[in-house]
Order: structure tokens, then C-alpha cells, then sequence
């Protein structure tokens, strides 16, 4: 850090720290001076806004500054050189001999007090380790942490008069060490089982011990948090146990004091009844220490050893400043993952719970959120049946993360739903997006990509506003991906936008992604499109040869998680949300469609049924050839009445049956409301009774009015 950032020190060497020998030597902002790592360590274990640490000159009989940390320049300044008369914490602590505390905020930086303790050498003190806190007067497991914080400091100092030999053993001094880096972890850990991640990796090792178990209070129940180092048998006996049935836990909360266990023969001596519990275990030394946060216990953090372990007095020292440092970094990771649930509970009801299985199409997704941070974003994806078995499938990006992105995602998402309902073509409909984006501000954007896929003519149209293009998969192995001039984002997009068809084979996979997917710090765009077509290429084969509808389904996850796994194999890393989209397409049998043109005359409503019922009954669809002639019969009669042709007639025979009227006006359909006097106006009141849904699509030359009716036999 820098003394503008509130520190000032620098790191202490291997070979100890080295308070100055000349009695003139004074704090200048700037000096690179050492100890912060203690400094550091002190300042995260007691939760403190600032510490410092002094040396004693005793011949100007003051105290001066040789190292701070978390304090401006500015304050360091007004703490550098303090009498050692003054009734300030450090210097009371020298006079005393032993911990003082002045409260008070002297600094006007909204402290509590000042804590401090001396460090004593051969001949008495000679400075003082001082920490300002910002709550309340550290309590006893802080006060004795402080000492064995001085009593280190002291017994690491090289060429000072006064001061004893090193007491601490090589293998304390790097247990202290690591303490110092299990801060820095702590520090780092966001969630729960990070903060368990880094006990396990910084504190097993240099105590020798080889078992682990965090557990916190929940409903006078313990939940085990993590562990590392036993049988899941045995954590799934510990977890959700009521405290009172673990006397052990229940006394080293109400004492909120450690407990130290070196021999099952200790163990056995003051919880008899626990014996099975300690065999289950395969444990013969423990350490429990009470986890402490905001001055209130959360949880037990237990510390284990296989073999008897005797503990020392350092050892012990080290090992209680756990119960703050834990504590305090495990309140602070359990508020994330609450927060953290939360948000992806907002994520998940945002984006589709499953995705339709279609005629034309079977998809597979996966939506992957950023490795760190609020881990929520604006990606998105959506499948969305259209009329005569067309599907359309939409993946967007809204630039940033946080819960207004994902708020903003919905927006879109929903609008995009209502939109393709309207069957609008591609252009359009990003079009009424880019409108929608550009209200919400200046600083919103988003990438989107909006296709729909035809399964009788085989064409797929698309249109993308600054987002990765397409990737088709051929049966025979071959990849394609269409060249496509950059489009700038929605929000900064100036419509019209183009509309790009693609003529797929009569079985192919489309793939949509999101750049989280492809780009990354390490990779470019290019480079990660490229990777994904080579991986798609090697695996996809396998989708191509399934038996039926759910083994394409169970096939497209399979190569979702191949290439997700490949293109991302450590994405709870990853700095951004990534969406990969997957449909298996198929086009329509030609057999499953009839088309018949229609004259412009009043003989066109006999001719619609006539061919109605001779396609019916070649498809074996009798049932519904009654009420099909009725529908064809109105459609083609208000094409007559109200529009213009050429009139066309078509039946899709699919799951669904499907019957359309083309015509070449522009016209809007709507439903009259009817008088019962009226002799007519009751033509789509009456189709609408008759279908399950209806609507009507606009095409360059003219407009459909379609309807679908259920198949008796295939209705699911």
C-alpha cells in the first residue's frame, strides 16, 4: 500500500523485523518501513480500523512511529511521535507494563477507542503494538491475541539493545507467517466454502493436523459449513444435530472459549457419553474454538489431529486468534451467500425453467454465471414455438452485471416473447428492441441475436445486433459459420437491420452463444469461434444417430456439457456470464404438407373444402374434416369479402393440424363484436371457437391468417 492508501511499512524480511537503532530517527509518510504483514494480520484479526506499532527512544522519552497500516498519511502523521507521559494507549501500556485501552476518537475517523500492548524486552519495554477499533474494546480472546501478536514482534526484532533472543521456534515462525497469508485468503474468500477452502489450506498444514469441520448455529442446530479430512459418514452424523445433544459445542459456546483436547483419554475424561462420537471420528486430539463475529458466537470452527498432539503455549495463542479471524470472515461470507441465493433465485425465474421439444427443433442449453462477484448478469436465451411448427430461438447479452442487468435481461426477454407471439420478422423485431434499449438510458446495451427456423422451406432467418453469428453443424461432420459485418449493440444500433437467411439441410444443429462462452481474457473472439467449431466438429456426430425425441435431448446436454467443459474448463472463474444454445433441427416431411391455389372468386370456398377433405382423408384425419372445411371455408370467404389474392391454401400435418390462408393484403383481421341482429360479423368469433389458437403473420407480399387444431391421437 501506499501512504495515501492508508499505510505505511513494508513487507518484513525473512530474516525478522528491524526497528531503527538511532535514537533520531522519525516517521516521514513514504519510508519504507517494516512490519506491515503484522500490522496487517492484527488489523484484520481484531477488525480494527488502524494499527500501529511504536519504538520507544528513550532519550527524547517518546514514542515513534516506525510502521501503520489502514491509516491516511494524515493520521499516521498526528500518531507519529507521542510522549511517553501522555495518556494515550500506547504510552499507558509502556508505563504500565501491561494492556491498556483509552476510548475515544482523537482522530475523528468514527473509532471507539485505542487498544494497546507493550513489547517487553530483557529490560522492560521498549515500544508499544496499538490497534483502533471501530466498536468496542476488544474482548479478552482479542487482548490475549494482541500479546502473542507483541510477543512475536519482539522476538523477531534483530540489532536492538535490550531485547532477548529469539523465543519463538523456526516452525512458529512460519506458523505466524502463515497466519499472516490466511488473513490475506480470509480477506479474499466470498463465499462459506472459500472460507473453509482457505482454514484448510493455510492452517492444517504447518500445525501438522489433518481434519477439519466448520459447523454454524441454525435453529439450535449445527450445520456443518465444510470439513476436510473425515468420513462423509461421520459429517453427515455431526450435520443438523441439536446443539444441546453435543455437550462438547454446547459448552464452548457458553464459555466462548477455546477448548483444547490432546488425548482421547482427555477427551473421554470430561464427555464420557461421547465416546462413540470420538471413535466415529478417528480423531485423538482436537481444538475447538468458538467463532466469534459482532461480538456474538456463530459457530465452532474444530481443528483435529489423528495422533495425540500436545499443544503449546504459542500454539494455543495462534490458534484462538482463529476464533475472530474465522468468525468474522465466515458472517461476512454467509451475508454473500444469502445475497448470492438470492440473485440466482432472481437469475433462474428470469430464464426459461425448461424449453419445448418441437417438431422442428429439440434444444439443450446452459447458462453459466461469472466465477466471482454478484454473479449475476444480462445473459439470456429463449426457444419459442411460432405458427406451422417454426420455432424461434433468441440469446442476448446486456453489457454489465449486477441486479439492474438482469433486471433489464427480463425487460428484454419478456419483449421479445410478446414480439415474436406478434410474428414479426427479425429486423423488426430488433428493431422494437433497439427502441426499448435506447429508453432505459444513455449507458444501457445489449447484444442480441434473433432467429427463426422454418422447417418446411429449411430456412433459417436471422438477424444480430453486435453478437456472435451462428454455428451450423452438417450431418456429415462439416461446420460452417457465416461471415458477418460487425452490427453495434442495441443502444447504439441504427435500424433497419439486415435479415440473413441460411438454408439448412434437412438435419442440422444450430448453435447460439454469448461471447462469455467464446472470448475471454486469454482468448480472443475469433480464436474461441474457432475452438468451438473444431470441438463441434469432433463430437457432435453422436446427435445425428439418436433413436427418438428424448435420446436427442439426453445427447444435445451431453455435447452442451463437452463443449462447455472444453471452451470453459475453469469457468468458476470466469469474469463474465456465458450462454450456449443448442437445437437439433429437422425439416418437415414433404408429405406432412399440402398447398392448393385458390381462384379469386366465390367457387374458391368449394374448392377449399374439397381439398380439405381429400387431404384429411389421406392423412387419416376424418375426425377433423368437418370442423377443418368450416375453418377453410371462413378463412378463404373473408379473403373474398375483405382482401385481395393471390389465395392460397396450405396443411401442415404435424403434431398439431395446421390450416392456412394465404392472401396479398396487408389488411389486419380482427374479431367483431356481432349484434344479434347482425347477419354477419360472427366469421372469427367462429374460427376462434373452433381452433386452439389462431393469428395471422405478415409477409413481404401479403399477409397468413392460420389456425391449429389438436390431433386427438397425438395430443399430449
Amino acid at each position: 500500500m501506499t501512504p495515501e492508501t492508508g499505510t505505511a511499512g513494508s513487507h518484513a524480511q525473512q530474516s525478522g523485523l528491524r526497528f531503527p537503532a538511532s535514537a533520531h530517527h522519525s516517521y516521514t509518510p513514504g519510508t519504507a518501513l517494516q512490519g506491515e504483514e503484522t500490522l496487517t494480520l492484527v488489523l484484520h484479526a481484531m477488525g480494527g480500523l488502524g494499527s500501529v506499532l511504536y519504538w520507544w527512544e528513550r532519550g527524547d522519552r517518546r514514542l515513534r512511529l516506525v510502521a501503520a497500516c489502514g491509516l491516511s498519511s494524515q493520521s499516521a502523521k498526528a500518531l507519529a511521535s507521542p510522549s511517553d507521559q501522555q495518556d494515550v494507549a500506547p504510552a499507558l501500556a509502556m508505563r504500565r507494563g501491561r494492556y491498556a485501552w483509552v476510548a475515544g476518537d482523537s482522530l475523528g475517523i468514527g473509532a471507539a477507542g485505542t487498544a494497546a500492548v507493550p513489547l517487553l524486552g530483557t529490560d522492560g519495554p521498549i515500544g508499544a503494538l496499538s490497534v483502533i477499533t471501530a466498536e468496542h474494546e476488544p474482548d479478552e480472546v482479542q487482548q490475549s491475541f494482541l500479546r502473542a501478536m507483541a510477543r512475536w514482534i519482539v522476538s523477531r526484532l534483530e540489532d536492538v539493545p535490550g531485547t532477548p533472543a529469539a523465543r519463538v521456534s523456526e516452525a512458529g515462525t512460519e506458523r505466524t507467517a502463515l497466519m499472516s497469508r490466511l488473513t490475506a485468503a480470509l480477506a479474499e474468500a466470498l463465499t462459506s466454502e472459500e472460507v473453509v477452502q482457505a482454514v484448510a489450506s493455510h492452517v492444517l498444514p504447518p500445525f501438522g493436523a489433518d481434519g477439519l469441520i466448520v459447523w454454524v448455529m441454525e435453529s439450535g442446530r449445527q450445520r456443518v459449513v465444510g470439513s476436510a479430512g473425515y468420513m462423509r459418514d461421520f459429517v453427515h452424523l455431526m450435520d443438523g444435530i441439536p446443539i444441546a445433544d453435543y455437550p462438547v459445542a454446547a459448552d464452548v459456546l457458553r464459555a466462548r472459549r477455546p477448548w483444547f483436547v490432546e488425548s482421547l483419554e482427555d477427551y473421554y475424561r470430561h464427555y464420557p457419553a461421547l465416546k462413540d462420537v470420538a471413535a466415529a471420528s478417528h480423531k485423538q486430539s482436537w481444538a475447538f474454538l468458538p467463532m466469534i463475529a459482532s461480538r456474538h458466537t456463530v459457530g465452532v470452527c474444530v481443528i483435529s489431529f489423528t495422533r495425540p498432539h500436545g499443544f503449546s503455549d504459542e500454539e494455543r495463542a495462534l490458534l484462538t486468534t482463529l476464533c475472530s479471524l474465522i468468525g468474522q470472515a465466515l458472517e461476512r461470507a454467509r451475508l454473500y451467500d444469502v445475497e448470492h441465493a438470492r440473485a440466482q433465485g432472481l437469475q433462474r425465474s428470469l430464464l426459461p425453467r425448461t424449453l419445448p421439444c418441437l417438431p422442428a427443433a429439440s434444444t439443450a442449453a446452459r447458462y453459466l454465471p461469472a466465477g466471482r462477484g454478484e454473479q449475476i448478469g444480462g445473459d439470456w436465451y429463449d426457444v419459442i414455438p411460432l405458427s406451422a411448427d417454426r420455432v424461434a430461438m433468441v440469446v442476448g447479452d446486456v453489457m454489465g452485471h449486477g441486479i439492474p442487468e438482469a433486471a433489464t435481461m427480463g425487460q428484454l426477454r419478456t419483449a421479445v416473447r410478446t414480439l415474436a407471439d406478434l410474428d414479426m420478422s427479425p429486423d423488426e423485431l430488433l428493431s422494437r428492441l433497439n427502441d426499448l434499449v435506447s429508453d432505459l438510458g444513455e449507458d444501457s446495451y445489449a447484444t442480441c441475436l434473433y432467429a427463426v427456423f422454418d422447417p418446411i422451406t429449411r430456412i433459417c432467418a436471422f438477424s444480430s445486433a453486435g453478437h456472435p453469428p451462428p454455428v451450423i453443424v452438417h450431418p456429415d461432420g462439416v461446420v460452417e459459420m457465416p461471415d458477418l459485418a460487425a452490427d453495434p449493440p442495441l443502444g447504439a444500433a441504427v435500424p433497419p437491420f439486415e435479415v440473413h437467411e441460411l438454408l439448412l439441410p434437412a438435419e442440422s444443429l444450430l448453435v447460439l452463444c454469448t461471447d462469455g462462452l467464446v472470448e475471454s481474457p486469454d482468448q480472443g473472439l475469433d480464436r474461441g469461434l474457432s475452438v468451438l467449431q473444431q470441438i463441434l466438429a469432433q463430437r457432435a456426430a453422436p446427435v445425428f444417430t439418436a433413436q427418438n425425441e428424448s435420446d436427442s435431448i439426453r445427447r444435445l446436454d451431453d455435447l452442451c456439457d463437452t463443449v462447455v467443459s472444453a471452451l470453459l474448463p475453469r469457468y468458476g472463474e470466469t469474469i463474465d456470464d456465458a450462454v450456449l444454445l443448442i437445437a437439433h433441427t429437422r425439416a418437415t416431411d414433404a408429405g406432412d404438407v399440402a398447398t392448393c391455389i385458390l381462384p379469386e372468386d366465390p367457387r374458391a370456398a368449394r374448392q377449399a373444402r374439397a381439398f380439405v377433405r381429400e387431404r384429411l382423408d389421406a392423412w387419416g384425419l376424418d375426425e377433423l374434416a368437418v370442423t377443418t372445411e368450416l375453418l377453410a371455408s371462413e378463412l378463404v370467404g373473408n379473403v373474398i369479402r375483405h382482401a385481395e389474392g393471390p389465395i392460397r391454401l396450405r396443411l401442415l400435418n404435424s403434431r398439431s393440424l395446421t390450416c392456412e390462408v394465404y392472401d396479398g393484403s396487408l389488411s389486419t383481421p380482427r374479431i367483431r363484436h356481432a349484434a344479434y341482429t347482425d347477419e354477419g360479423g360472427r366469421g372469427l368469433q367462429l374460427v376462434s371457437a373452433l381452433s386452439r389458437r389462431w393469428g395471422a403473420r405478415y409477409l413481404r407480399d401479403g399477409k397468413c391468417i392460420w389456425t391449429e387444431q389438436d390431433i386427438p391421437h397425438r395430443a399430449t
